[in-house]
């Protein structure tokens, strides 16, 4: 992973205007906890095989996908919470395959709040390191910040091509 790449990746999601903490493995379920607190999420999707040892008890509806929701339920969820194949350090940016604890991709466009735990074994420094460790088949979301775009009078709009808010747990 190489010194410092910690902190660049949380220097960089926070260039997004994404929000970002560095945690210890322990405190990963109050992390959670105090994130959808925040911003007064309750009810929450869970993709097939997010740990549940990192989701916070009692405070939180968690929702399963098996099944899966439809596009309209996820339309009236809060958010959701999912892991990451790998994290880019360089770019600040995040890749789903569909994984374990990953989810298919409607869950990370459709809900408004994404919620990213991310291990530090899943850190890498460069794009090039990041590119052996994805499978080609898979369907690779690549996430930089929360959705935006600009029209062509650069004027910055958030959330149309998925989540207004970024939020990213990165597990050291």
């Amino acid at each position: 992973m190489g010194e410092g790449a910690l902190e660049l990746l949380a220097e960089r999601i926070r260039d997004y205007r994404a929000q970002v903490r560095l945690v210890r493995a322990e405190e990963i379920p109050n992390a959670v906890a105090k994130a959808l607190r925040a911003r007064n999420a309750r009810r929450i999707v869970v993709p097939p095989g997010f740990p549940a040892e990192w989701l916070a008890s009692g405070e939180c509806e968690w929702l399963s996908d098996e099944g899966p929701l439809t596009p309209a339920e996820l339309d009236r969820v809060d958010g959701v919470i999912t892991s990451c194949v790998v994290a880019i350090a360089e770019t600040g940016t995040l890749v789903l395959d569909g994984g374990t604890g990953q989810g298919r991709r409607a869950l990370t466009l459709i809900p408004d709040y994404h919620l990213c735990v991310v291990p530090v074994g899943r850190v890498v420094r460069t794009v090039a390191e990041a590119m052996p460790l994805l499978d080609p088949i898979r369907p690779l979301t690549w996430i930089s910040g929360p959705s935006a775009t600009s029209d062509i009078e650069l004027d910055r709009v958030e959330g149309v091509h998925g989540p207004r808010t970024l939020e990213v747990i990165v597990v050291g």
